[in-house]
């Protein structure tokens, strides 16, 4: 008898170190569908993230000759030199640019005004995604929230059906795996979050440059010919 108790115990205590090692996909295949979505979420996040930064810190990148040249092409009056430079660069700054050279002749506000539409068509295409990571942000934990509360109806529905048999290992059980739903759901809100803001602020430095360079340019109209 005491060694059939010693090998029940040892059974036991093997079931709960198998438990307890549970591996990261077993958690994660254990929150259910829920989890599949979050994480086809997360995976849309990464790829907004990664293709709006790429094509940011491109709209970054200009060259610091680059209003010094056409400064000077303007008061040698080499308008078409001037205009081939800004076709050849691709940035918003020498699309704006562009633009203010082939409104020379009209009016000062009006060679303004169709610079600053242009400026602000580079900014929508620049944050363009950006609504679908914020929703992402916002909706990843409404989700876990959700997975978990479906997770805790199952449970309690279970204890109801066990009846005077209930095992509190197996509700315990039932509530750790709702939960891991909305854990994965934070993880992903919140990282999703940091980039959303972190591509909101390098978009306002390229809005800082734009506004320079539209600035700039309008100087330079302004500056008699020497």
């Amino acid at each position: 008898m005491i060694l059939a108790n010693i090998l029940l115990q040892g059974t036991v205590a093997t079931g709960a170190e198998k438990e307890m090692s549970m591996s990261l996909a077993d958690l994660y295949f254990a929150g259910g569908w829920v989890m599949h979505v979050i994480s086809v979420l997360s995976l849309a996040a990464l790829y907004i993230f990664v293709e709006r930064f790429l094509v940011i810190r491109k709209a970054t990148k200009a060259d610091i000759n680059f209003m010094n040249r056409i400064k000077d092409y303007m008061y040698e009056g080499k308008v078409d030199a001037a205009l081939q430079l800004c076709r050849s660069t691709n940035t918003p700054h020498a699309r704006m640019v562009e633009k203010g050279i082939t409104r020379l002749g009209r009016p000062l506000g009006d060679v303004s005004t169709a610079i600053e539409n242009v400026g602000k068509m580079e900014i929508y295409k620049l944050e363009k995604s950006f609504p679908t990571l914020a929703t992402i942000a916002g909706a990843a934990p409404l989700l876990g929230f959700f997975g978990t509360v479906i997770g805790m109806v199952q449970a309690f529905y279970e204890m109801s059906q066990a009846g005077n048999s209930l095992d509190i290992s197996t509700l315990s059980g039932g509530i750790y795996v709702a939960l891991l739903t909305t854990v994965w759901g934070l993880i992903v809100s919140i990282l999703s979050y940091f980039a959303y803001n972190y591509l909101v602020v390098k978009v306002e430095n390229v809005v800082f440059r734009l506004q320079a360079t539209s600035e700039e340019f309008m100087d330079i109209l302004n500056e008699p010919v020497k």
